[in-house]
């Protein structure tokens, strides 16, 4: 079940939705102010990475 981030248009409050389905298409209300004014938002995620001792995010860095 992905979970979605929303930003209300009313009152600018960020929230996060739990989707059932991706096809779904849920009813949004903003939690803060009860507006159905609500805009999907652009979210970003993160991911684990172990690292040696000789890798570094410099190694990442174009060089030249």
């Amino acid at each position: 079940m992905p979970i979605y981030e929303y930003r209300c248009k009313e009152c600018g409050h960020e929230f996060e939705k739990l989707v059932r389905s991706m096809s779904d298409t849920p009813e949004i209300e903003c939690p803060k102010c009860h507006s159905a004014n609500c805009k999907k938002a652009i979210s970003l995620f993160g991911t684990s990475q172990s690292r040696t001792a000789g890798n570094s995010a410099a190694a990442c860095a174009p060089s030249g």
